[in-house]
């Protein structure tokens, strides 16, 4: 397998920059070989994401919960559909399906999914890469609060790094590729917690 879970915005936002990053990103993955695992609509970063990666021939596996299949428009161009019964399937799926997660720019159910996938490897769930493409500067005080988070106790020095921020896409794929797992909260003793 080697596919990446891309999350990020359904949302168009006026700065045209944002789309952009999102096709480059699809184009990319597909062109690399890496299919692309994402939230099934065809609207905003999320479509931009799915057309280019298809564009440039590459695998597109849309997991759309079925209360949002008219609401983000369905995409039915993508090389699998996914139709799920809700948020917390769609998560799951991402997860099996994916080799790891590559977050975008986005709002508050982008940053669901990347919470998620922070907090699953924290715990032990994955063993994944989770990387960050902090475009434009997009993600500068999420990343600053991650690492107040971290001062403050409430993030353990094994798990600082599990969030992979990078401002260029290809710096990130590297990483990424070479990522190694953190030890899990699971696999820790308890004068380790």
């Amino acid at each position: 397998m080697n596919r990446r879970a891309v999350y990020c915005g359904s949302a168009t936002p006026a700065d045209p920059r944002y789309l952009d990053l999102a096709r480059h990103v699809g184009e990319t993955l597909a062109r690399r070989g890496i299919g692309v695992v994402y939230g099934g609509g065809r609207l905003g970063l999320m479509g931009a994401v799915a057309g280019s990666a298809l564009a440039a021939g590459g695998e597109v596996i849309g997991v759309i919960p079925d209360a949002l299949v008219s609401r983000e428009v369905a995409n039915p161009d993508c090389t699998e559909l996914r139709v799920v019964s809700g948020m917390h399937e769609r998560k799951l799926a991402f997860t099996e399906l994916s080799d790891g997660f590559l977050t975008l720019p986005g709002g508050v159910g982008t940053m669901d999914e990347l919470w998620e996938a922070v907090s699953w490897a924290q715990l032990g769930y994955h063993a994944k890469p989770v990387g960050l493409l902090n475009a434009f500067g997009f993600f500068d005080q999420l990343l600053a609060f991650n690492q107040h988070m971290a001062e403050a106790g409430f993030i353990r020095p094994a798990h600082r790094g599990i969030i992979m921020a990078e401002h260029e896409l290809d710096l990130l794929l590297e990483r990424m590729a070479a990522h190694q797992p953190t030890t899990p909260i699971f696999a820790m003793k308890a004068s380790e917690l």
